[in-house]
């Protein structure tokens, strides 16, 4: 069977106000991932973006002269359509209905929607919600913060877990973002003093340093057939496996109608077990983890989840060492979300390719596969 493999990346920088339009974000990333790849706009049969995208594939075309497409599709669910749609993009390259797709996610969330401020009744944007917010929005849970505060509370009520257990993801993604030139927050680490001192955004579980930025920027992905990219500029990143989920009653952020413990996520179970059968690898078996950090509580949750520990051990494995880039599962060595910027989970997925192809500003030793996970949705990526 053709396998796929990711062949090219670019990015913009990451910014509080680009200046520029979302659709040239998303034009100036294409390009930059297609030089990236050796290819031009004249390879690419295949487009994928989410639902949330502000920029069409007519416009996104336009700009950058695609001559023809053999396939288009949008992702839903926000953030988790980042790795779901390496998943997309990697099932039309094997079933032969294209050989060069392109994956990209373009937002000016701080200058133009900020996606963390509350959101008005009758707001919401399109693509960017399911009937739960129905019955949030009207009884003032109308922010993605609010949503998570509830699962969170959840967590900390079974386990023991503290607003000091969440803030140690906080410090370890800014300590890795401080040495990442390309991040926001370079050259500014933070202490567990720091955070426990920022405020509060729902007491007693998120305060502000337990959040994601909001940035504006562009990322994109190029995905080619494995026999094709072998000729091409950049080692291939190999995508062994990727899988997504849907389980009944899923929502946006957590499952609150999915009839089972708040505190853990069966979604990501269902991910590392199928990624199990599909590759023979489990999460924990690879050398980076591109875990998508909305919300720090999410960090402890997927942990779990995934198999690097037990439930309600996620705090201890992380004192004792195990994300930092020399520990046993390094965690987003970009500084993630909370450290390098908000792209929706897209420079995550950037960043496990740097990994991978072991170029990246804060290299891990000896990295053979790296996992992508955002939730509903994980991969195992790798070079050769």
């Amino acid at each position: 069977m053709t396998r796929a493999a990711i062949v090219g990346i670019g990015q913009t920088e990451f910014s509080k106000a680009s200046g520029r339009s979302e659709l040239q974000l998303a034009a100036e990333a294409v390009l930059a991932a297609l030089d990236d790849a050796g290819l031009t706009a004249a390879d690419v049969d295949g487009l994928i973006t989410f639902t949330l995208d502000g920029s069409d594939e007519v416009g996104v075309t336009r700009c950058l002269g695609i001559p023809d497409l053999k396939y288009t599709s949008r992702i839903p669910q926000g953030g988790a359509a980042s790795v779901a749609s390496i998943f997309h993009a990697m099932s039309a390259v094997m079933a032969g209905v294209c050989d060069v797709v392109v994956v990209w996610r373009a937002m000016n969330e701080r200058s133009q929607f900020r996606f963390g401020q509350p959101i008005a009744r009758g707001n919401i944007p399109a693509g960017g919600g399911s009937s739960f917010m129905e019955w949030c929005l009207p009884f003032g849970a109308q922010s993605p913060a609010s949503w998570e505060a509830l699962t969170a509370q959840a967590y900390m009520h079974r386990y023991g877990a503290t607003n000091e257990d969440f803030g140690l993801v906080s410090v370890l993604l800014r300590k890795h973002a401080a040495t990442n030139p390309q991040a926001w927050f370079y050259g500014k680490p933070i202490t567990l003093e720091d955070h426990q001192a920022s405020r509060w955004i729902v007491a007693p579980s998120l305060r502000l340093l337990d959040c994601c930025q909001e940035s504006d920027g562009g990322v994109a992905v190029v995905i080619a057939r494995e026999d094709r990219a072998r000729d091409l500029k950049q080692t291939p990143v190999t995508i062994h496996g990727a899988v997504t989920t849907l389980p009944f009653n899923h929502e946006i952020i957590s499952d609150y109608y999915h009839g089972h413990d708040l505190a853990q996520l069966p979604m990501a179970q269902r991910v590392a077990a199928r990624l199990k059968d599909l590759t023979g690898m489990s999460p924990p078996d690879t050398q980076v983890a591109m875990i998508y950090d909305n919300f720090t509580p999410q960090i402890l949750m997927q942990l779990e989840a995934y198999g690097y520990c037990g439930h309600g051990e996620a705090k201890d494995y992380i004192r004792d060492g195990n994300l930092e880039l020399d520990g046993s599962s390094p965690l987003s060595p970009n500084g993630g979300h909370i450290g390098e910027g908000y792209i929706h989970g897209m420079n995550l997925i950037t960043e496990g390719v740097r990994q991978a192809r072991g170029t990246a500003a804060n290299q891990v030793a000896n990295v053979k596969t790296v996992f992508l996970a955002s939730g509903v949705a994980g991969a195992i990526i790798g070079a050769g």
